[in-house]
């Protein structure tokens, strides 16, 4: 039987450091359906150094004097603005999430008592924050753009026993013993999720291997969701129907605006439009029993047909191959009674396109 997609509006820092923007993202997300809002929590000088330098799509959506760390410091929201936005998701019926980019912010997340924390693409081979994050417990979203499948698995590994092991010393050897491990496994089991993800903004389409999921999927036994970058809606709603579990897609009040995410975004009254189509996608995939649906039993005699006589007939008189042959309505003898009323008698006197 399907099950509810969760779906995250990534509102990210699309706020653009502007508190009133982000409460403006958390009733854009509500207004359309989505299940979570989510944003960044980051202490700009721990996430980057001065040397960092933006990737190629910040540097176009963004000015290109600007340094990555004088971009972050911009973005960054203040701790105490979090209390106000997981308040407004909560009047607005939303849950509120984020993603930490440094142990001190894990470390604020987890003080909040989250439902869950989304860990980003950029921070899976990060093992200190991945392994700090398991330890507390934490249930996880892992987006996994940019690695190969051993990456993956080296990164379950060091959750597993975050998990599973707490107690034992962390290091390579720990962590892929306890990927080994089957109660490690299954504590990382019932805390994770992972998010098939291209990083790129926005994603080319034929970059994209929604097949991926699938290769997850069968990988690592743990549900499996999609990160969506790509301009429009159409690769989310596939992505449900090849069984993601959760869609995350960024969502902007205006895609026009300068800032390194607003070009991948949808836009409020499109976001809507893609709720509405996955849950539209999530009714069509049905429970997989292949049986006639009410709507269309009604239709049964209309399009099916049944074996009548094809030529006049008279009663006793021998049925032969040319004297019968099938056409609607279906409320007759069905079609594959053919070949058993050949060399019988009609049971009565009949005109063509009589039932049979």
């Amino acid at each position: 039987m399907r099950t509810h997609t969760l779906i995250i509006a990534e509102a990210g820092v699309n706020h653009d450091g502007s508190l009133e923007k982000a409460l403006a993202l958390v009733d854009a997300a509500a207004d359309a359906g989505a299940d979570i809002v989510k944003f960044q929590t980051f202490n700009a000088k721990a996430l980057a150094g001065a040397a960092a330098k933006k990737a190629d799509y910040q540097q176009r959506m963004t000015d290109a004097a600007e340094s990555q760390l004088a971009m972050l410091e911009r973005l960054e929201l203040p701790q105490s603005a979090h209390h106000t936005l997981i308040a407004r998701a909560k009047e607005r019926g939303v849950e509120f999430l984020s993603t930490p980019f440094d142990g001190a912010s894990l470390a604020f997340l987890l003080s909040l008592k989250l439902p869950r924390i989304k860990i980003g693409s950029g921070d899976l081979t990060n093992a200190p924050l991945l392994h700090a994050a398991a330890k507390a417990g934490a249930v996880l979203i892992l987006s996994t753009g940019m690695a190969t499948l051993g990456e993956i698995e080296e990164a379950l590994g060091v959750l597993a026993h975050g998990y599973g092991r707490p107690n034992d010393p962390p290091g390579i050897a720990a962590f892929r013993a306890a990927w080994r491990d089957p109660a490690a496994r299954l504590a990382l089991a019932r805390h994770v999720s992972l998010l098939h993800c291209t990083t790129e903004y926005p994603c080319p389409v034929a970059d994209v291997n929604l097949a991926a999921m699938a290769t997850m999927r069968a990988a690592f036994q743990l549900p499996v969701g999609y990160s969506d970058h790509t301009d429009g809606f159409e690769v989310s709603v596939a992505a449900v129907a090849l069984g993601a579990a959760t869609i995350e897609k960024h969502l902007t009040l205006d895609r026009k605006a300068t800032g390194p995410d607003h070009a991948a975004s949808l836009e409020p009254d499109d976001f809507k439009q893609m709720v509405a189509a996955i849950h539209n996608v999530e009714r069509a995939l049905g429970d997989g029993v292949k049986a006639p649906k009410e709507s269309e039993i009604r239709n049964v005699p209309v399009a099916r047909k049944s074996v009548v006589a094809a030529r006049a007939l008279k009663a006793g008189e021998i049925i032969g191959p040319a004297d019968i042959t099938t056409k609607r309505p279906g409320a007759g003898r069905p079609p594959i009674d053919y070949w058993s009323l050949i060399g019988t008698t009609a049971p009565r006197a009949l005109e063509p396109d009589d039932p049979i």
